[in-house]
């Protein structure tokens, strides 16, 4: 189990250079029993970008798409993506972190207001629901995913926005001006030492570092490249390939989740090993996409 042991809420000279961690209320407004949160705003705007920057490709770069799509297919992909992203990511938050307490308790699968997303599980999700709509409306799978790839990285982002928001991901602890003050309260199962307000420590916002390299930084890519005309298959790698590294490496910067810890080498996170996979799948689809056309 992974915890940072020796941090206290105290006097540190750590904390004089960093700033506290923003506190922002999760809950916009309440209205009776029903509450909008900034978490599931977050969503919505990401599924809204989606949507706009699809709708921008089509009308704008027909030329550079690899199949033809009209409007009320762009509306039932993203439906289809948004239900494969929030049960893929749910199921596989549970399979991938919480598998134990899912063996003990079925039911905690569906208490999704305890919390729990997988990107992993959500992108297994996606592809799955891809596959779907691909069948319904006959086309080809690579064809899909090289439509929604440039699309999906501002909808990472603003997902990021939404962990940062909930003061959730809480990076490792640092030295560096970067560093933010978490509350005791968000880090207690990294450091359970921590009493009072604050952590006597700064430590990196990983959620920043995710949703600027695999948010802004790849949808920037992603994005030029997909203006142009490219082969079957080469943004879909691009993606995997380019969400692969980042996630990796920004896990440097961020702790493990405390009832997992480092699962390979004693510095390799569960968030690391998911996402070799897609940097080997990435690499290899890019590969094949150079290949002569028969």
């Amino acid at each position: 189990m992974y915890q940072d042991f020796g941090l206290f809420c105290g006097s540190n000279p750590v904390i004089k250079l960093s700033m506290q961690y923003p506190v922002i209320d999760p809950i916009i407004l309440s209205l009776g029993p029903v509450a909008l949160r900034w978490y599931g705003l977050m969503y919505l705007l990401g599924f809204a970008a989606v949507y706009v920057l699809g709708q921008w490709r089509i009308n704008n770069r027909p030329q550079s798409l690899n199949t033809r799509w009209d409007p009320d297919q762009l509306s039932d992909l993203v439906f289809y993506g948004a239900m494969g992203a929030v049960l893929g990511g749910r199921v596989g938050y549970v399979l991938f972190y919480g598998f134990e307490r899912f063996t003990g308790d079925p039911l905690y699968l569906f208490r999704v207001w305890e919390g729990g997303m997988s990107f992993h599980g959500g992108f297994l999700g996606v592809l799955v629901a891809m596959v779907l709509f691909g069948r319904r409306y006959e086309k080809d799978f690579l064809a899909v995913t090289d439509f929604l790839a440039p699309l999906c990285p501002i909808g990472l982002g603003f997902g990021r926005m939404g962990n940062f928001i909930n003061m959730e991901l809480p990076g490792r602890v640092t030295e560096s001006s970067l560093g933010l003050v978490f509350q005791c309260q968000a880090v207690r199962d990294l450091n359970p030492m921590c009493f009072g307000v604050w952590e006597g420590a700064a430590r990196h916002p990983s959620s920043l570092y995710q949703a600027a390299t695999e948010g802004a930084l790849l949808f920037v890519v992603l994005w030029w490249l997909s203006l142009q005309p490219r082969a079957k298959g080469v943004l879909s790698g691009a993606f995997l390939l380019g969400y692969g590294l980042c996630r990796f490496m920004t896990e440097f910067l961020r702790s493990p989740d405390a009832h997992i810890g480092f699962v390979l080498f004693e510095f390799v996170s569960m968030g690391q090993l998911l996402s070799l996979p897609m940097v080997i799948a990435g690499g290899a689809l890019l590969y094949w996409s150079r290949r002569p056309a028969q």
